[in-house]
């Protein structure tokens, strides 16, 4: 008990980090009172529409939590309400400093250069980053000890992870609907029907889409990777727990997680770059930098606490896990790099019309989930095998989860850049400083990319990980889960069916809530043409108004399915036809769920690429073409897809949640 301080101790140091971040950004300068203004615009937005959102989220929330007060005890529910809130406070906090660094960012752009603009866009990234990490290793910690720090009450803290993956999957999709439907209402009207540029201030949407960059991919992915972050670490525990009945194997990974906070710390300091130099370069090599760091410590923590033997074996499927983390990232980099052939393959075909755009671009999508699932698999054959079994499984989640804080933070220093790009043309300032701000934002797309493919790659590790965990609690080995029972057959087909009915709805709401965006911009246009000729200002708010009301309307749907499914299938047709869902929604949901994000970045990079001058440059059929394409992967590559991760981790951790009454209580045995 007296090691877990330490544990403690790596939190609060997360935390305080995060909180020095928040000081050095907020003390910049904002700029001028153009910029400001265009600031406040995009803080007041984004601040309205979450207020809204988890004020929905948490009162579902609330609801879930009764019912585990009454069906399952207080500590579950108290644990569910701590995960719940910790997602909430790191969500919340993320986003208020990226509304803040984004003016700031533009600012040093201005007045200091490449160097200091990334290093403040990067901090207030970080804060997000680290917020996560440091909630979620102080929550777990904490559950832990109150319990009365035993391998037997693991079982309890489950609902921490049920908690944040509740939240996660409603700010994923609801932020996802929000920023999608604004992204696409504001590009289809403003650059194909106005001919206007991207983020020009006499588009009506402009404020819109904004906003969304912070409610979806700041918000959104926090809450993303902070439930990925506890549900791996929680999986991990309750195996330590139930197969070795120890104390040092079941609090193990919440040590190896301390090992990635101190090594993302020491990395984050280290994203430096010069006049001149590419931003990408020290933002990718910073997650390597924290990879290498956290397998270099794993090895004394996991032998110290294990043996030799055992802890070599755990640092081998940590090893494992980090290695995967890494391929996953470059591979979509690969594919969704403006630098790389695949993007410039779909930008040369664009010159063949938006369908040759739209085909060239669905087939590197599908090339581009081959390698991640193949490294996924050996992952976990290198993780069973050589390291400690199912054990080993998990802790690969855990290794490559570890480096989390500097994923998020390189993450969510990309809606921070693309606003900053979007004040540095909306408040027309000189061409060198929105030179400066566009190539902060080009890797801040390449950072999003990467960010989304580890997201549900880590998504994949996670959920086979509580799948491992609800197998050895139910105990539905050996003749019970196997594919010549007609159960598991059946909840196969019925787990494969999910992400392609989840995907459709999310899909469907992006494109009800676009339509009515789309109408209110040409409203605006046709009834007050003076806006084309700056004579006439936008009415921003009203466009908010709209895509917040819609989003709002259309993120329980997706949410019930997700939480109602399995409880169904359970409850009906028993703990093995659920355990053959959660397999069959896994591999679907993977396999979707990269194909959506590498497509839908690899279709907006093809346009960057043609706005760069080439192929006809920005207003050529060639660039409306690209539009086309990236319009239509916007919805996939920032709603469904990464709304696909938390899917498959929420019907997993609440099976295991669930998991001691549906094997006393399903209908048909």
């Amino acid at each position: 008990m007296n090691s877990l301080i330490y544990a403690i101790l790596i939190g609060v140091i997360a935390l305080l980090y995060a909180i020095y971040l928040v000081y050095r950004v907020l003390r910049e300068e904002r700029g001028t009172e153009k910029m400001i203004q265009i600031s406040e615009y995009i803080k007041e937005g984004a601040t309205a529409y979450m207020k809204q959102q988890y004020k929905v989220i948490l009162t579902v929330a609330a609801i879930i939590a009764v019912v585990l007060f009454i069906l399952l005890g207080p500590r579950l529910a108290i644990a569910y309400v701590l995960g719940a809130l910790s997602s909430t406070v790191a969500g919340f906090i993320g986003m208020y400093i990226a509304v803040n660094a984004n003016v700031r960012t533009t600012n040093n752009a201005m007045v200091g250069g490449l160097s200091k603009a990334l290093r403040v866009a990067f901090n207030g990234g970080a804060v997000l980053g680290f917020m996560v990490v440091g909630l979620g290793v102080l929550g777990i910690v904490a559950l832990y000890i109150a319990f009365g720090g035993e391998p037997s009450i693991v079982s309890d803290i489950v609902g921490f992870g049920f908690g944040a993956s509740t939240v996660a999957l409603f700010a994923r999709v609801g932020g996802g609907i929000y920023t999608k439907a604004a992204d696409i209402g504001a590009d289809l009207v403003g650059k194909v029907e106005a001919g206007i540029p991207e983020d020009d201030p006499r588009n009506p949407g402009v404020i819109a889409d904004n906003v969304g960059d912070n409610v979806g991919d700041c918000a959104g992915m926090g809450a993303d990777l902070f439930e990925s972050y506890v549900g791996s670490i929680i999986s991990a525990m309750i195996l330590g727990a139930v197969l070795y009945k120890a104390m040092n194997w079941t609090i193990l990974p919440v040590f190896i997680a301390g090992a990635g906070i101190l090594a993302s710390i020491i990395a984050a300091l280290t994203v430096r770059v010069k006049e001149g130099g590419n931003p990408s370069t020290p933002l990718t090599l910073s997650s390597i930098i924290a990879a290498t760091l956290t397998a270099i410590l794993t090895l004394p923590i996991s032998t110290s606490m294990l043996g030799f033997t055992n802890g070599f074996k755990v640092f081998i499927a940590v090893l494992a896990g980090l290695i995967t983390g890494i391929i996953i990232g470059m591979t979509s980099d690969y594919f969704t790099n403006r630098d790389r052939l695949p993007v410039k393959k779909v930008a040369i075909m664009s010159q063949m019309g938006p369908a040759l755009t739209i085909l060239t671009g669905m087939s590197m999508g599908f090339l581009s989930t081959i390698i991640p699932i193949m490294a996924i698999a050996i992952a976990g054959i290198v993780a069973y095998v050589f390291g400690p079994e199912v054990y080993g499984v998990a802790m690969a989640a855990v290794g490559m989860l570890s480096i989390t804080g500097i994923v998020v933070s390189a993450d969510a220093y990309g809606p921070i850049v693309d606003n900053a790009a979007g004040i540095a043309e909306q408040a027309g300032l000189e061409e060198n400083v929105r030179d400066i701000a566009d190539r902060l934002d080009s890797a801040g797309n390449t950072m999003k990319s990467i960010s989304k493919g580890f997201a549900i790659g880590s998504a994949a590790l996670t959920a086979l990980a509580l799948l491992v965990a609800y197998i050895q609690v139910t105990g539905i080995t050996g003749s019970l889960l196997t594919l010549l029972n007609p159960k598991v057959i059946c909840g196969i087909f019925i787990g494969a069916a999910l992400p392609a009915i989840f995907t459709a709805i999310v899909i469907m709401s992006v494109s009800d809530s676009a339509f009515v965006l789309i109408d209110e911009i040409r409203r605006q246009f046709r009834e007050k043409p003076g806006i084309l000729e700056w004579k006439e200002t936008p009415d921003y708010g009203k466009c908010v108004s709209i895509v917040a009301t819609h989003a709002l309307r259309k993120l329980l749907l997706p949410g019930l399915i997700a939480i109602i499914s399995p409880l169904l299938v359970g409850f009906i047709l028993g703990p093995e036809a659920l355990g053959g869902m959660l397999a069959g929604a896994i591999v679907t949901g993977l396999l979707l769920g990269l194909f959506q994000g590498n497509v839908g970045n690899t279709w907006d990079n093809a346009k960057k690429y043609i706005e760069l001058g080439n192929l006809g440059g920005k207003g050529s059929d060639t660039h409306k073409a690209a539009v086309i394409g990236d319009t239509v992967g916007d919805p996939l590559k920032d709603s469904a897809g990464p709304s696909l991760n938390i899917l498959i981790k929420l019907m997993t951790i609440i099976s295991l949640v669930f998991a001691p009454l549906i094997t006393q209580y399903y209908l048909f045995r």
